[in-house]
């Protein structure tokens, strides 16, 4: 899963106004962004196999830290407590808010991995596998990111018609990157490079996040 990571992160800001939606952003890819860094240290492996699922190529056969039940539940709350040390109110809501905004990246791999999430250190690997069936996976990933966009939009409205447009281009922007990666090309084998695309990829998304915030204000 992808873009439907981001509904819950557009959701998770109605619940805590204090924090920034590009925070949430970090948060709900925060242990992909884990992730990424540990295939480039080398600790954990993937495999590209072009038509692995329908869905992805992406062969993750050694997650233990990251996608671990146990190590998806740690980061959750590492995460939750870093950004509550920087609100003034509120910081054991919002310390759970958040931690349960980064929780939901698990639970919805959960959803369209296959069983590659371990429920302990590399065994006991659970997935209902959505990803083999794109016109399952796909349906979901764009009602995640769409129904958390217009919760998010009714709940704090634009300040301007500018920061309405911007948000709702920015949102087709992201179904956009979807459907090019799951219809595009598949990505090459290097998985290291692949990484690297990962962590940019969620840069630029959370830094879009942040400017179009600025523009609703």
């Amino acid at each position: 899963m992808f873009i439907g990571h981001y509904g819950p992160a557009f959701a998770a800001k109605i619940a805590a106004r204090a924090v920034p939606l590009w925070v949430f952003f970090v948060a709900v890819q925060w242990v992909d962004v884990l992730w990424a860094i540990l295939v480039l240290a080398g600790v954990e492996k993937l495999r590209i196999v072009p038509g692995f699922t329908e869905g992805s190529a992406l062969d993750l056969y050694y997650m233990p830290i990251t996608h671990s039940l146990p190590g998806a539940i740690l980061l959750s709350l590492l995460f939750g407590a870093i950004v509550a040390l920087f609100v003034a109110e509120r910081r054991a809501a919002v310390l759970g808010i958040v931690a349960a905004a980064s929780f939901s990246h698990w639970l919805l791999d959960l959803l369209v991995h296959v069983p590659d999430l371990a429920l302990y250190d590399d065994t006991a690997k659970v997935g209902f596998g959505l990803w083999r069936d794109l016109s399952l996976s796909l349906p979901l990933e764009l009602a995640l990111l769409i129904g958390g966009a217009w919760l998010y939009a009714r709940a704090v409205p634009s300040a301007s018609s500018r920061g309405v447009i911007a948000f709702w281009a920015f949102v087709a922007f992201m179904i956009a990157v979807q459907l090019y990666t799951s219809f595009g090309p598949a990505p090459a084998p290097d998985t290291d490079a692949f990484a690297q695309t990962a962590l940019v990829a969620y840069s630029v998304l959370a830094f879009l996040a942040f400017v179009v915030e600025r523009l609703r204000r």
